[in-house]
């Protein structure tokens, strides 16, 4: 029988990611994300919120992406696997770690501070990237910019609203 470890998170970024380097020279990038649940309590008749912390760790070229990119408090989807783990702590108490290995990445909201369609070209001022892990037999790469096709002049084309774009981010 097939068995499934996935787990999708949507949430808000606890903290900048801190991104080292194996020795391998293998990029590891490492946030924290917050999911809130309301409920109303059966007692007293108040929403109660609660809110759960997630570690999330990403690796390689996803790992880079994401250091660039996500930011302390921007929303954002994770798609990965659950790995447990276990330490002893300086005490010499075993301490169990529920860890997410992020193989996708969606940023959610606005993009703020990410350049204007006049500083980088692409025009894009809303939604977010997309970013997954490579397969091991990865997709065609995107061709390089040299062989893509210049835009027509402005004034010969109709106006666009680029708020309702897909990102055309080749990573």
């Amino acid at each position: 029988m097939a068995s499934v470890n996935k787990v999708i998170l949507v949430g808000n970024c606890g903290r900048d990611p801190e991104i080292r380097y194996l020795p391998s020279g293998q990029a590891v990038a490492n946030i924290s994300i917050a999911t809130s649940t309301r409920r109303k309590d059966k007692n007293t008749g108040e929403n109660v919120e609660e809110t759960q912390w997630h570690r999330v760790t990403f690796f390689d070229r996803l790992a880079e992406i994401a250091g660039e990119y996500v930011k302390k408090g921007q929303p954002i989807y994770v798609e990965g696997r659950l790995k447990y783990g276990k330490f002893v702590d300086q005490a010499g108490v075993e301490k169990n770690t529920v860890d997410i290995i992020a193989t996708e990445m969606q940023l959610l909201g606005k993009r703020e501070g990410m350049g204007s369609p006049s500083e980088d070209g692409g025009g894009n001022s809303g939604g977010g990237g997309g970013y997954s892990r490579p397969a091991p037999a990865s997709r065609p790469a995107a061709p390089p910019p040299a062989q893509r096709q210049a835009p027509a002049p402005a004034q010969s084309r109709p106006a666009r609203n680029f708020d309702d774009m897909d990102d055309d981010i080749p990573f």
